[in-house]
């Protein structure tokens, strides 16, 4: 039996985080206001969307299981005057504000990681190993404050087109959340789709673009050897497989560096291996497991055969037979330069353009790649360092969090972002 859950009480939980709102800034130095007296709204709002962050940071939901997340937003989507619709399992939201042809799509990420929460706080996970940390309770809490934004336009008949919240599921697991998604109507009619995501790297107050490359296509390998073990003191009559684990580690990743353009920024690592127990017994058995990254599409849609092959080429000299799994992930998220120039735009109206900095480049996987296969779009970074803390989070980790004033920048930035692109006559 699973308990709907429910946010506190509005104003009691306003009143626990009101002390970390009280500074945002209805807007920020050099940037521009938002229309309808929204900056005004949002500086009021700033404390109920961070116990929002908190609760659901508080009752996180493994990837495919965020029934009682999306609910909840559903509910404060619903309570705002606004129609969203379920996915068809019902562990994701999808809702359109406003009216027109075209559509603005904003994107947002529901799931949590297998992980303890080893934070000493008082939003804490309540669940034993799952926490959120990724900043996926972020997102869903920026991408709700933007969706209660744009419907206060659009009942003023203010907003200038129609925007698509897309709050899915599962994006830290394969099979991913995106194609359920688009399977269910998400990407229809939609001209393009912007998202951001927490970068504990840059400070809160900042946000990094990037055209292009972005994040790496993410892919998994298995080997299996088997042949004739035997004694260690005669491995000439055996097929000496931890030695032919040996060449796979070395030989493989080496080789595939010199056989794709090294601007394709291909990375092979291995994570896991094994083979035999006893120091003097070859085995007959053994596996290694690991990931490869790309960041070209060109040099994804090649990589898989080319690995194979090489595998194969360099065990056949060892006479261990071999088994490859070759294991797609997500494709390599490639920014639209439109649509990269929008949301930098968007983003230096929103803050100031002295607040917009150059993303670097990430290796890890991200499957907002799966809408831009069918629709230009853009990803961003925002920041959410504490600015001057000794103390360095990343994401997938078990201490990781937020400044939680990176909420109302997100939801500034994201606001602007959809009117900026409803506004642009090229998408």
């Amino acid at each position: 039996m699973t308990r709907a859950l429910m946010l506190p009480d509005p104003a009691a939980a306003a009143a626990r985080v009101s002390k970390l709102t009280s500074s945002w800034p209805e807007t920020p130095p050099g940037a521009d206001p938002l229309p309808g007296q929204l900056d005004r709204w949002l500086t009021s709002r700033g404390a109920e969307l961070v116990a929002v962050r908190r609760h659901i940071h508080a009752h996180p939901e493994l990837s495919g299981q965020e029934f009682e997340t999306a609910a909840l937003v559903a509910r404060e989507l619903t309570r705002a005057g606004l129609s969203p619709r379920m996915l068809p399992k019902g562990n994701g939201v999808m809702c359109d504000i406003g009216y027109g042809d075209r559509v603005i799509a904003l994107r947002a990420d529901l799931d949590a990681l297998p992980l303890p929460d080893t934070k000493d706080v008082p939003y804490r996970s309540t669940v034993d190993n799952v926490c959120h940390a990724c900043g996926h309770d972020v997102h869903t809490t920026i991408l709700l404050g933007v969706g209660l934004a744009l419907a206060q336009l659009a009942e003023r008949d203010e907003l200038p087109g129609r925007v698509r919240l897309l709050f899915q599921p599962a994006e830290e697991t394969m099979p991913s959340g995106a194609p359920e998604v688009i399977a269910a109507g998400g990407l229809k009619d939609v001209a393009a789709i912007f998202a951001l995501h927490c970068a504990p790297q840059l400070p809160v107050g900042l946000v990094g673009v990037r055209s292009g490359p972005f994040t790496a296509a993410a892919d998994k390998i298995e080997v299996r050897l088997t042949g004739r073990g035997g004694h260690t003191a005669r491995p000439h009559l055996t097929a000496d497989l931890v030695h032919a684990l040996g060449r796979i580690l070395v030989d493989v990743p080496s080789l595939l560096d010199r056989k794709l353009d090294a601007r394709a920024g291909v990375s092979m690592v291995w994570g896991a291996v094994r083979a035999g127990e006893a120091a003097n017994a070859i085995p007959i058995e053994g596996i290694a497991r690991g990931t490869i990254r790309v960041l070209s599409r060109d040099a994804w849609r090649d990589v898989p055969e080319l690995v194979t092959k090489l595998v194969h080429d360099v065990i056949a000299p060892t006479g261990a037979d071999v088994e490859v799994k070759y294991t797609r992930g997500v494709p390599p998220v490639v920014n639209d330069r439109l649509a990269t120039a929008v949301i930098a735009g968007a983003a230096g109206a929103a803050l100031g353009p002295d607040r917009v900095v150059e993303a670097e480049i990430s290796m890890g996987g991200e499957d907002f790649a799966f809408y831009l296969d069918g629709v230009p779009g853009s990803m961003i970074r925002l920041g959410v360092g504490v600015p001057g803390s000794d103390q360095k989070f990343d994401i997938h980790q078990s201490l990781f969090d937020v400044d939680e004033r990176a909420i109302g920048y997100g939801v500034r930035v994201m606001v602007h972002t959809a009117l900026a692109a409803l506004s642009a006559g090229a998408f």
